[in-house]
């Protein structure tokens, strides 16, 4: 008998059952992957905007300002407003907060960016802090 004549062998339920459900864990796995992979990325662009917008502890301390990380938020604090930014999927969305008309605890945004990198998003909170001390 050649191989021409032979015939592959059956495919049964089971066969077919186990290679979809393979397919499905190894895209499953490849996600899960990715997305611890994009969580460190956004984890590490907290940690140096902290390390840059933290590195001026005089400066801060002249502004009324404290700086605080929490996973991937960068917060700037005064007073009279905050300014954060939180990073994920590899953006930033950088926001200023007014305390002055907000209840305790919670702060009303007023203003909003979006921006994709670590340098961008200190140039943008700067910006924010430019504007609140005119």
């Amino acid at each position: 008998m050649t191989a021409a004549t032979r015939k592959p062998p059956a495919l049964t339920l089971k066969d077919a059952f186990e290679t979809e459900f393979a397919r499905r864990d190894a895209e499953r796995a490849a996600r899960e992957e990715a997305e611890r992979a994009q969580q460190a990325a956004d984890l590490a662009s907290a940690q140096a905007l902290h390390a840059a917008v933290s590195a001026d502890g005089d400066f801060l301390a002249v502004r009324g300002l404290t700086a605080d990380v929490r996973r991937y938020t960068v917060s700037l604090d005064h007073a009279l407003f905050r300014i954060a930014a939180y990073f994920e999927a590899g953006r930033a969305s950088v926001t200023l907060s007014d305390k002055r008309t907000a209840s305790p605890g919670s702060t009303a945004p007023r203003k909003q960016e979006i921006v994709e990198s670590v340098e961008d998003a200190l140039k943008v909170m700067a910006n924010f802090l430019a504007d609140e001390t005119r």
